[in-house]
């Protein structure tokens, strides 16, 4: 069995497993990296059993991203944590074999690779849908499974591109810059666990199981606010805006004395008459052209350099103090030494302490979403390579002499 974790979660996270939100709820995990993992690791994370299926020798290769500990990525005890384990061969005929007999048992079997891998080694889902008519298939690609791309190899940020965000994230004139993370991957992650969840609502009405077919671009795609609604209706077509938001004024990052940032979101009406007020301008407060939204964006300029010119005389920490009394929106810009020192992330359970098996200590992100009477747990550390595969094919029904002869013959690890 896994070794346990050591954590310290917020108080109301010692809810028993039994009594989690997804207790009882079997998850089958053939996907590898980060979307169909992270949608894996979210019902994992409210009490769902997953099984993960990774191939002999190296395993998923998230093991070997980023940074290492003992040549293991760190970011392995995010990605996996509460999983099992078992390391077997998808190309193997035999391999095959104990996928469907594992597929007959499960709730949800969650997958991620280019459309046509799964039918191509004898795991079509609607073959395992007919076996298990209860069967719910999270299917994860980049352009989805049908349509001209649907063949094309997909990451998260081609399909931020696609998606439109891209375009966006760049100061006006100067090249559109990645996201810092996976954020395509992730957000079709979450909206995989959406569709997984409304699919159990209509199996526990009907009964029957069905197929999720989710595209990378178009979780993006599904952000994009009023991109599409402003060019069909307008023929507009919103640029780069750096740190403002084109439409919505004011909101943007303004340069203060000391050399950083602060982020202000004034552009609430009677935020914004407060915030005009706080910095002196009680003549742009009281202007009845800028009593809303519409007036305010068409002097946005006028609006930023007001507000530049405050900022420009205080640090960031005083100018955070005088925007917090006056109930005007702000923030600095938080690197993640500034989120290991919060004492709000701290109250809130989201920097969650783990003693990994060589007894040192790393934290790592909290649970999201909170809930009352069945928050999700850290139950037990991310599993080394094929560390449940013993023990998921003995509850399988399967012999010890069967399980060394599958190890013998390299179908399993």
């Amino acid at each position: 069995m896994s070794q346990a974790a050591t954590t310290s979660p917020p108080p109301e996270a010692s809810t028993p497993s039994s009594m989690a939100a997804l207790a009882g709820l079997k998850v089958l995990e053939l996907g590898q990296l980060i979307a169909g993992p992270f949608a894996a690791k979210t019902l994992a994370d409210f009490g769902a059993e997953v099984i993960k299926v990774e191939a002999p020798g190296a395993g998923d290769p998230l093991r070997k991203w980023r940074m290492l500990k003992d040549g293991t990525s760190i970011w392995w005890q995010v990605q996996s944590r509460n999983k099992r384990s078992v390391a077997l061969d998808l190309r193997h005929p035999d391999g095959q074999a104990l996928v469907r007999q594992l597929a007959l048992e499960a709730d949800v079997l969650i997958e991620n690779f280019r459309p046509g891998a799964l039918e191509g080694w004898g795991l079509d889902p609607t073959d395992l849908l007919a076996a298990n008519p209860r069967l719910i298939v999270l299917r994860i690609s980049g352009y989805g499974q049908t349509g001209p791309y649907r063949n094309k190899p997909g990451f998260g940020v081609i399909a931020e591109a696609m998606g439109g965000l891209r375009h966006l994230t760049a100061e006006p004139g100067r090249v559109p810059v990645r996201v810092g993370v996976s954020l395509g991957d992730t957000l079709a992650a979450l909206h995989g666990v959406i569709g997984i969840l409304l699919a159990l609502q209509h199996r526990h009405a009907s009964g029957q199981g069905q197929i999720i077919d989710i595209a990378l671009y178009e979780a993006v795609f599904n952000c994009m606010e009023s991109l599409l609604p402003e060019y069909s209706a307008f023929g507009a077509v919103r640029q780069a805006a750096g740190s403002a938001l084109p439409g919505i004024a004011p909101t943007n990052a303004y340069l203060c004395k000391d050399g950083g940032y602060a982020l202000v979101a004034g552009n609430g009406d009677s935020i914004f008459r407060r915030l005009m007020q706080l910095i002196g301008r009680e003549d742009l407060a009281q202007d009845p052209a800028l009593a809303d939204n519409a007036g305010r964006v068409s002097r946005v300029q006028e609006l930023d350099a007001a507000i530049g010119a405050w900022t420009a005389q205080h640090s960031v920490a005083d100018v955070l103090a005088q925007l917090d009394k006056a109930s005007v929106p702000a923030g600095r810009i938080y690197t993640v030494a500034d989120i290991a020192a919060d004492p709000h992330y701290q109250a809130r359970g989201m920097l969650d302490t783990l003693t990994l098996t060589d007894g040192s200590a790393v934290q790592v992100p909290g649970i999201v979403p909170k809930l009352s009477r069945t928050p999700g747990q850290h139950r037990q550390l991310a599993p080394s390579l094929g560390q449940d595969t013993d023990l998921i094919l003995h509850e399988m029904g399967l012999s010890p002499a069967q399980i060394q002869d599958l190890r013998t013959r390299g179908v399993i690890q």
